[in-house]
C-alpha cells in the first residue's frame, strides 16, 4: 500500500518555511551572541549560514526532482552511495537526529507558552514539551493534510510576527533604547568561536529539504519540490538576517547573549509586558506548527526503509483509515519525549547538527556521482552554478564538523560511534532480506 499524493505547491512551500523557521530564530541568537560576541561578526555568521544553506537547497533541488520518492535524504544517499550509507542515515535519524530536533523545538515551544502564561519553571518546561510532542504526533497520525495545513497556517503566523517585530524594532525601537551604536560594540572573536556560532546558525537554517521526506505524497514533485525548496530557503534567509538586525538594534549584544527568549524580550522592550506576552503566544503557535512539520516529515524515512526491507517491517505499516505511517510516527514521538526529558536545548541542537551534517555533505556530493554514473537519469531541474555550488555546501559542512572535532573531541567521537554502530545492524537486516524498493543504486 502506497501513500497517496495529497500535498500541493502551497502546502509544500509552507512546509519548507514552516519547518525551517522552527525554534532557531527564537532561541539560538542568545547562544550565537555568546559564542560570537561581536555584532558584525554575528550578522556575518547568519549571512554565511544562509549562503551555505542556499547552496545546499540548490543542490538538493536537483536530487528531489530526479528521485521524487518518500525518504528524502535517505533516498538520495542510497541512490548516490549505496544501501549501507542510506541505512546508516536512517539509523542516525532514529537514534539521534530527529529525537534531538523534536526535543529542541518542543522545548522552545514550551518555554514561550509558559512565558505567555507568566510561568517560570524549568521542570515544567520539559514535561510540557513532552506533551506537545505527543499531541503533534496524534495530529499527523490523523491526517497528513491536517499536519501540512497546520504547518502552513503557523508559517503565516511566525513569518508575520517576525516581519512585524522587525518593522516595530526599526520604527519604534528608539523609544525603547534601540541604537545603531549597538552594532559598534563587541568583544574579540576567535576563529573557533565563529565555527561554533555557525553550528548554531545552521541549526536555525536546517529544514530546507525536510519536505523531501514526504516526496512520495507531493503532487507533481519534479516541479513542486525544487521551487519550494529554493524559494523557501531564500525567504527564510531574508527573514533571519532582518530579524537579527532588529534584535541587535534593540538589545546590546551582551544583553542579547542573556536573552533565551529573545523575540519576547524585544517585544517587551518596545510594547511592554502585553507585547511580550502577545509575541510569546505567536511564537508558541509557530513553533508548535514546526513541531507538527517535523513529526510529519521525519517518520517517512523509517517508512521508506521498511519498504526497502532494511528495517523493521512494522515501520512500514499504514493506518487502515487515515492512510498515514502511524507506527513510524509513534516511534519518533517516543524517542523525542525521551530526549526532551534528559537533555538541554543546547545539547539537543548541537547533537542534531553534528550528527546530520556529514550525511548532508555526502548526499550533495552524490550530485557529482550520479551525474557521472547515471547520465541517463531524468533531471527536470539541474543545479545552477554546478560544480561550484555543491562544493560550497560540502566545504561548509567540512568546516563545521572539523570545528566540532577540535573543540570537543570526546562528544564528537561518541556521536560518531553511535552513528557507526548502525553498520552491524544493517548487515543483519541485509542477510535476512535483500533490499528492494526501486531506488537507483550507484552504477546500477
Amino acid at each position: 500500500m502506497s501513500l497517496p499524493r495529497r500535498l500541493g505547491t502551497w502546502n509544500v512551500l509552507g512546509m519548507v518555511i514552516g519547518i525551517t523557521i522552527g525554534s532557531g530564530i527564537f532561541r539560538t541568537p542568545a547562544v550565537i551572541a555568546t559564542r560570537v560576541p561581536d555584532p558584525i561578526w554575528m550578522l556575518g555568521v547568519w549571512v554565511a549560514g544562509g549562503l551555505i544553506s542556499l547552496c545546499g537547497a540548490l543542490s538538493v533541488a536537483e536530487l528531489s526532482a530526479s528521485l521524487p520518492r518518500t525518504g528524502g535524504w535517505y533516498a538520495y544517499l542510497r541512490a548516490g552511495w549505496g544501501p549501507p550509507l542510506g541505512f546508516l542515515f536512517g539509523w542516525t535519524e532514529l537514534v539521534l537526529i530527529r529525537a534531538s530536533a523534536t526535543g529542541a523545538v518542543a522545548l522552545v515551544c514550551s518555554s514561550y507558552l509558559l512565558r505567555s502564561l507568566g510561568v517560570d519553571s524549568a521542570d515544567l518546561t520539559s514535561v510540557l514539551a513532552a506533551g506537545l510532542i505527543v499531541v503533534a504526533a496524534l495530529v499527523n497520525v490523523r491526517s497528513v493534510r491536517a499536519g501540512a495545513v497546520t504547518t502552513g497556517l503557523s508559517t503565516l503566523a511566525k513569518s508575520g510576527a517576525l516581519v512585524l517585530l522587525v518593522l516595530a524594532s526599526l520604527l519604534l525601537g528608539s523609544h525603547a533604547g534601540a541604537s545603531v551604536d549597538h552594532f559598534t560594540h563587541g568583544a574579540p572573536v576567535a576563529a573557533t568561536s565563529v565555527g561554533l556560532g555557525l553550528i548554531s546558525v545552521l541549526w536555525a537554517y536546517d529544514g530546507f529539504a525536510d519536505v523531501s521526506f514526504a516526496a512520495g505524497e507531493v503532487q507533481h514533485p519534479q516541479r513542486t519540490l525544487p521551487r519550494a525548496i529554493v524559494g523557501g530557503t531564500l525567504a527564510v534567509a531574508a527573514i533571519y538576517v532582518a530579524a537579527n538586525i532588529a534584535y541587535l538594534y534593540v538589545l546590546p549584544i551582551d544583553r542579547l547573549a542573556r536573552s533565551s527568549l529573545v523575540a519576547a524580550d524585544v517585544a517587551t522592550a518596545i510594547f511592554g509586558n502585553i507585547g511580550g506576552s502577545a509575541i510569546a503566544i505567536v511564537v508558541t503557535i509557530s513553533t508548535f506548527g514546526s513541531l507538527i512539520g517535523i513529526s510529519l516529515a521525519a517518520p517517512r524515512v523509517f517508512f521508506a526503509m521498511a519498504e526497502d526491507r532494511v528495517f523493521f517491517p512494522a515501520m512500514g505499516r499504514i493506518h487502515p483509515r487515515y492512510e498515514t505511517p502511524y507506527v513510524a510516527i509513534a516511534l519518533s514521538a517516543t524517542l523525542g519525549v525521551l530526549f526532551v526529558l534528559t537533555r538541554t536545548f543546547e545539547q539537543l541542537a548541537d547533537t542534531f547538527v553534528l550528527s546530520i551534517w556529514p550525511f548532508y555533505g555526502l548526499a550533495v556530493a552524490g550530485v557529482y556521482r550520479l551525474r557521472r554514473t547515471r547520465p541517463d537519469l531524468a533531471r527536470p531541474y539541474r543545479t545552477p552554478g554546478y560544480p561550484v555550488v555543491p562544493a560550497v555546501f560540502i566545504a561548509g559542512g567540512m568546516f563545521l564538523v572539523g570545528t566540532a572535532i577540535i573543540q570537543d573531541p570526546l562528544r564528537t567521537g561518541v556521536t560518531f560511534a553511535i552513528v557507526l554502530a548502525g553498520l552491524p545492524l544493517y548487515y543483519a537486516f541485509a542477510r535476512r532480506s535483500r533490499p528492494t524498493g526501486g531506488l537507483i543504486t550507484p552504477g546500477g
